[in-house]
């Protein structure tokens, strides 16, 4: 069967056996991969991926499983297993599909990748990195992944998104002798590969850093000061933000802070924040939901107000709230009106914090963690590389804190961030 049929054949079957709603949805990925290990090119590979979810509601119960094959044995066993998995589910009314829309087909890339420039372009940042960085040790993967994803529900909904893009994710660290800096890291997504890695994202400047943190000093004391955010950290941060204040967990349990703040101030005035899933300035979005809604475009927070929630269909029906354009991601944050060295200079004492490591933000806000590959900053200077420092704060405080955003921002594909400063953090040293 092709692959709409297929769905087709998923939905009709649930129909026959009573179900009241259903929706189906196969993944077939294709992915060209090519890795390096300690800075050598080791491994070319190709691999293919199926996978068809399934999922079917009756009586206000809901049962969803996922397969990996799509012969018709395996997708007769997968039906039959959603079905008993919806009979033994709680009863839950906010359960349902999306409705009715238009049809929709969706593209983004090519769907088959240029190997040889795979290649040359890798062979060309290992052969920079030897002459401009010769203490790095890298490690990582190149990418080229095509997708075709097909989603239908018993409502009428067909959509079609195909997507081919390149992503290179690499993590490094220097060594000289018998120091060695933390590792660091950082995930970039292209359409086309037309330009050197070393001039796309943050590479560079973390690559540098990292042979600078090859001699690291301890801060002294604990104070109360400035941290400046790089964008790759920045990533980090958001997801923890949306995720404690935003989503569907933290609404439905009513732990957000943010529950009754829909259209009052959230965040400093300066900062406004968009998920934009379907921008031109963002290759590595999405287009549907996975609750079958086409992705739109959304601002989450302008000028510090908060806009909207994000919801999903669920999170919605059980909150009695909007559900949201998307699911969040696809970041982008809004450029400043300082360039990044302005407001270093702004700094009577703080930190640029370019990786965090610690765990989740509690509901509350609070965080505590080990601020990595990071530098200190005194009297408007950056000092020096800093061995690692206990930061803490509160991620709601961070975010109304802001005391500057640069002019600059790196577009990493699937975010597009600022470097931004924001205060009263605790900082930790010796």
């Amino acid at each position: 069967m092709m692959d709409r049929e297929i769905l087709k054949y998923c939905l009709d079957s649930f129909a026959k056996a009573g179900a009241d709603k259903s929706q189906a949805v196969l993944n077939r990925t294709k992915k060209y991969e090519l890795n390096i290990e300690a800075g050598e090119i080791t491994l070319l590979r190709t691999t293919y991926n199926t996978g068809l979810s399934l999922t079917v509601i009756d009586n206000a119960k809901k049962g969803s499983i996922t397969i990996n094959k799509s012969d018709i044995e395996s997708i007769d066993e997968g039906i039959k297993n959603a079905l008993e998995l919806s009979k033994s589910s709680d009863v839950d009314e906010c359960y349902d599909i999306s409705y009715e829309q238009e049809p929709k087909e969706f593209t983004v890339g090519d769907n088959e990748p240029d190997l040889d420039k795979m290649y040359s372009t890798l062979q060309e940042l290992l052969k920079s990195i030897k002459e401009l960085y010769p203490q790095i040790i890298l490690s990582g993967v190149m990418e080229f992944k095509h997708n075709v994803s097909n989603f239908s529900n018993s409502n009428g909904v067909n959509y079609t998104s195909s997507k081919g893009l390149y992503t290179f994710s690499n993590f490094f660290s220097a060594k000289e002798g018998d120091k060695s800096s933390s590792f660091n890291g950082t995930d970039i997504s292209l359409k086309k590969l037309e330009r050197e890695l070393l001039d796309i994202g943050s590479i560079k400047d973390l690559l540098k850093e990292s042979v600078e943190q090859l001699n690291t000093k301890s801060i002294e004391g604990k104070f109360l000061g400035d941290i400046i955010i790089t964008p790759d950290c920045m990533k980090e941060m958001l997801e923890y933000y949306t995720g404690i204040s935003l989503k569907d967990g933290a609404l439905i349990s009513g732990t957000s802070l943010f529950k009754e703040k829909l259209n009052q101030p959230v965040a400093s005035p300066m900062f406004t924040l968009h998920a934009n899933p379907v921008s031109e300035d963002i290759c590595n979005g999405y287009f549907i939901t996975p609750d079958g809604f086409a992705a739109e475009n959304l601002t989450i927070i302008e000028n510090g107000n908060l806009n909207s929630f994000l919801l999903s269909q669920y999170g919605a029906n059980k909150t009695k709230l909007q559900r949201s354009k998307n699911i969040g991601g696809a970041y982008i944050v809004e450029a400043g009106d300082k360039k990044l060295e302005d407001i270093i200079k702004s700094v009577d004492r703080g930190i640029i914090l370019s990786r965090f490591s610690g765990g989740r933000p509690s509901v509350n806000g609070d965080f505590s963690g080990v601020a990595k590959n990071s530098y200190y900053i005194e009297e408007g200077e950056v000092k020096y590389p800093i061995s690692e420092t206990m930061i803490s704060g509160n991620l709601y405080d961070m975010f109304m804190n802001i005391e500057g955003i640069s002019r600059e921002r790196i577009n990493f594909g699937d975010a597009i961030l600022p470097w931004i400063c924001s205060s009263g953090i605790t900082i930790s040293g010796k």
